[in-house]
């Protein structure tokens, strides 16, 4: 297959669509030929609030194409405070989730990735702010309003996402109606060949107003039944849905080298606008349709005849399909004069119309069906519309599923998507190129996985033992690196050592507490102690770990180079005695250093302690083996980690770090390490491998294991160094949602001040400042509890910006506590004050409530309390830090 420079894989994809929260599920209702819509009862649209008129009116619909879980939303994940969930446009919620997940699809963590990723998006009206905010902050501060449009307005969807999840790319907004998302597909493709982005996250959401049929209006685009029959005779429009789509695009010849999973390439695409010749401002146009498709195909370098698939726009409107199928004849005739040879199909029959995001529903559609090299049903087809002539086209309707073949090349398809407005776009995709086969390697893999609860955590284990259930020619080492590189880690954690996804999957579904590693990080990672006791290894285990690990290898190459031996260790390792034994566990231990396990401590004992001393820089390498090997060397450097001394069975001070009687000396002491550590947040790692246990490769990934379920940051780019590294599609993030839902027609007070009678400052008591102080911090702890979703949440002592508090949060805190005082609070003063305890003090003291603050006789305010980070900032400036 011809690779081109141009060319573009999407190595991503994700989507929550009707009756499909997957990409699987999605596969699913398109190759079982299914319609997802939704048929509603009296009573649930009654309790949606359609009025009993409309439901009265022949005409209404009552049916809709549409997503659940929309007042649903993750907002820890994304550190946002349930008010602010609260009043975030429910599209960009789910757009949140949706792009997460097609990272996370494609294998990538933007935190271990230097690749500058762009995020290219639109979302569809707002109905959320119209029906549900609007009236309830119709008289709300200037705060509040600005919050407002931060959560809701359509230009800070893609912003948001870059934001939330610290991608460095550019970040655009696109909006061209119901073109938009494949519009942002063709601008982002522009993006990757200009080298203004490494990877582009595209896509688009739109959602309608939760559980409400429509109204049918003869001429309109919405259907009578809420079916969309595309190309039929029977055709008289579409169902407007809710849904939302996101692809992870990158340049080819890149994608290929880095082993990305490889679902389509986008050979090429095109965007134009109708312009004013057409009837009307929302009619499509022959000539339009056809210049774009024509272009998108000179772009691609691509002969029609090579094209076996079309995802039309397909309505399903009595007008707008005969003028998309003859704008593709006009369009394919230009290359070829066959006839009937190039299937059509619109995934609006199935889902309906997701406006914004129907591009990308067509687009990811396409896709699979290039993957799956199968053609799926187009429904509700019949009779052609009579106004299409398909005998003198190119084109059928494809109405079953069926294998996709092509006599003249690679499989292709295009797609279309064309905006009221008049902007059309259409891309050509190909089939990807053939996925090599993984090198087979029978070896060991460390499985991780991460969540923010334990029951998420379960969940996560439960869905991954499904889907290697499911497919069980994965190869382990793929799935391995997809886990490591292309997961956050959260706090609840799960690890596994495993030699194949057989073992994987048993062992996660019956959760085996022998094998599975378990834990929770905290704010700080348990500190590990490496224990070194001068044990060798089996030297066949030596002779895999020097194989399969390269920082063991480089660290035991350095030991033979010390030694004079370059180019033995092989042979060194396979000694016996006490330098071998340094040797490997100065090379064991390396490697756990290499891979992010970053050592708090040592401790050692016999031969162990030579490698303590090479370890910790006492001693140059070379003369740390001598050490092993019997000769103490007259000087040792202060070592630059701590050292339990063998003889103390204490940590050693510099002084004794000098001593070489203190590495050389009996080990006397008899006290526990672990009652050393108790306390102290750190803990033993044993490097030994404890009997029965497996040794090798598997006893290191193991220690490697231990370590990161504590909290351990390990480089997994480190531990699969010197690999090819392959991604594949995995079960992704287990999403914690709540409601955050404001009902339509909650007009619960956001507004106006309260009564002089009602106020805060009514409740002081003249004579107990102390009280007047209390007063204002429980005020203060209730407010920001609100916010954050329980006062429980507002600690006197941490910083509110920790807690994922925005300055405008804060500033509207602080604004209407003035008005409960009937004081001018300082709207920065939580900038440097930023916890309740120290904003209370601080307003405390310019009230004159804390002693010996009161205003002065002059009539003057008390000088500003200042913090000492601002002190600090002042004396630097002055030159007196």
């Amino acid at each position: 297959m011809t690779l081109s420079d141009s060319d573009v894989a999407i190595i991503g994809m994700a989507c929550r669509f009707p009756g499909a929260d997957s990409v699987d599920r999605f596969w699913d209702v398109l190759s079982e030929g299914r319609e997802t819509l939704t048929r509603y009862t009296d009573a649930e649209l009654v309790a949606a609030g359609v009025p009993a008129a409309r439901l009265a009116d022949p005409r209404y619909v009552k049916a809709a194409q549409t997503i659940p879980g929309t007042d649903l939303f993750d907002s820890g994940l994304f550190q946002f405070t349930p008010d602010e969930a609260e009043i975030l446009d429910p599209q960009h919620r789910v757009f949140l989730e949706c792009a997460l997940e097609a990272l996370e699809r494609a294998g990538y963590d933007p935190e271990r990735t230097d690749a500058h990723i762009g995020v290219y998006a639109g979302a569809g009206m707002n109905t959320y702010l119209l029906h549900n905010l609007g009236e309830r902050y119709r008289a709300a501060s200037s705060v509040d309003h600005y919050r407002l449009m931060l959560a809701n307005d359509k230009d800070f969807l893609a912003t948001r996402v870059s934001y939330k999840l610290n991608l460095t790319g550019p970040s655009i907004n696109i909006n061209t109606a119901c073109s938009t998302s494949l519009v942002a597909v063709h601008t982002a493709c522009l993006a990757l060949l200009g080298g203004e982005c490494d990877m582009a996250l595209v896509g688009a959401v739109h959602l309608n107003p939760p559980g409400q049929g429509y109204q049918y209006q003869e001429g309109m685009i919405f259907s009578p039944d809420g079916h969309c029959r595309a190309f039929d005779a029977e055709a008289r429009g579409t169902v407007i849905g809710s849904g939302a789509g996101a692809v992870v695009l990158k340049r080819l010849k890149e994608a290929l080298s880095d082993g990305d999973w490889i679902h389509a390439v986008i050979k090429g695409s095109a965007i134009n606008n109708d312009g004013s010749a057409k009837t009307g401002y929302t009619a499509p146009s022959i000539s339009g349709q056809a210049a774009v498709i024509a272009d998108a195909q000179d772009v691609a370098d691509v002969d029609p005849e090579t094209i076996g698939y079309v995802e039309a726009h397909g309505t399903g409107t009595p007008l707008g399909d005969p003028i998309e199928v003859a704008a593709l004849t006009e369009a394919f005739r230009d290359g070829t004069d066959r006839s009937g040879y190039c299937a059509l199909g619109s995934v609006k029959t199935n889902i309906g119309h997701l406006d914004t995001a129907a591009g990308v529903a067509g687009l990811i559609k396409t896709a699979l069906m290039l993957e799956h090299r199968t053609l799926v049903p187009s429904l509700h087809f019949t009779e052609p519309n009579p106004d299409i002539d398909f005998a003198a086209g190119p084109f059928f309707v494809n109405t079953e599923k069926t294998e996709w073949k092509s006599d003249t090349g690679p499989l292709r398809a295009g797609v279309s998507s064309f905006g009221i407005g008049g902007t059309n776009a259409h891309v050509i995709l190909q089939e990807g190129p053939a996925r090599g086969q993984a090198p087979h390697e029978s070896r060991p893999e460390l499985l991780v996985l991460s969540a923010r609860s334990e029951d998420a955590l379960d969940q996560a284990a439960a869905a991954l033992a499904r889907h290697l259930r499911a497919h069980p020619g994965l190869a382990p080492a793929a799935v391995a690196q997809t886990l490591g590189l292309g997961r956050r880690a959260h706090t609840h954690r799960l690890a596994l050592v495993a030699n194949g996804t057989r073992s994987a999957a048993m062992a996660l579904a019956i959760g085996d507490g022998e094998r599975i590693r378990r834990g929770q990080s905290g704010r700080e990672p348990s500190a590990p102690v490496l224990v070194l006791a001068g044990t060798g290894a089996d030297p066949a285990d030596a002779a895999e770990l020097y194989a399969s690990a390269p920082a063991y290898r480089d660290a035991a190459d350095a030991c033979a180079a010390a030694l004079g031996r370059p180019g033995e260790a092989e042979v060194l390792l396979a000694e016996d005695g006490a330098v071998a034994a340094c040797c490997h566990e100065y090379a064991l231990a390396t490697a756990l250093t290499a891979w992010g396990v970053a050592p708090a401590g040592l401790a050692a004992t016999g031969s162990g302690l030579a490698t303590a001393a090479a370890l910790a820089g006492a001693l140059p390498l070379a003369d740390a083996l001598a050490l092993a090997g019997g000769s103490a060397p007259h000087r040792f450097a202060p070592p630059r980690l701590p050292v339990v001394s063998a003889n103390t069975g204490r940590w050693m001070t510099e002084d004794e770090g000098r001593d070489p009687a203190v590495w050389t000396g009996p080990a006397d002491a008899t006290a526990p390490l672990d009652a050393l550590l108790d306390g102290t947040g750190r803990h033993a790692v044993r490097l030994t491998r404890p009997d029965g246990e497996p040794g090798g490769l598997a006893h290191l990934l193991t220690l490697a294991a231990d370590q990161w379920v504590l909290g351990a940051d390990l480089d997994f780019a480190a531990v699969h160094a010197g690999r090819d590294i392959r991604r594949v599609p995995l079960p992704t993030h287990r999403f914690e949602r709540r409601r955050h839902w404001v009902e339509s027609g909650d007009h619960g007070a956001r507004t106006g001040t309260a009564p002089d009678g009602d106020r805060l400052i009514a409740r002081f008591d003249p004579d107990d400042p102390q009280h007047n102080v209390e007063l204002i911090r429980d005020h203060v702890t209730e407010s920001i509890g609100r916010v954050l979703g329980g006062r429980h949440l507002a600690a006197l002592d941490t910083n509110l910006f920790d807690l994922g508090l925005d300055s405008l949060v804060l500033i509207e805190v602080v604004a209407k506590l003035g008005e409960q005082l009937g004081f001018e609070v300082p709207a920065a003063s939580f900038v440097e004050f930023p916890t309740i305890r120290s904003f209370v003090d601080n307003l405390a003291e310019l009230m004159g409530l804390a002693p010996g603050t009161a205003p002065g006789g002059d009539g003057t305010d008390p000088a500003p309390r200042t913090s000492r980070r601002a002190q600090r900032a002042a004396a630097r400036h002055t030159g007196q830090a």
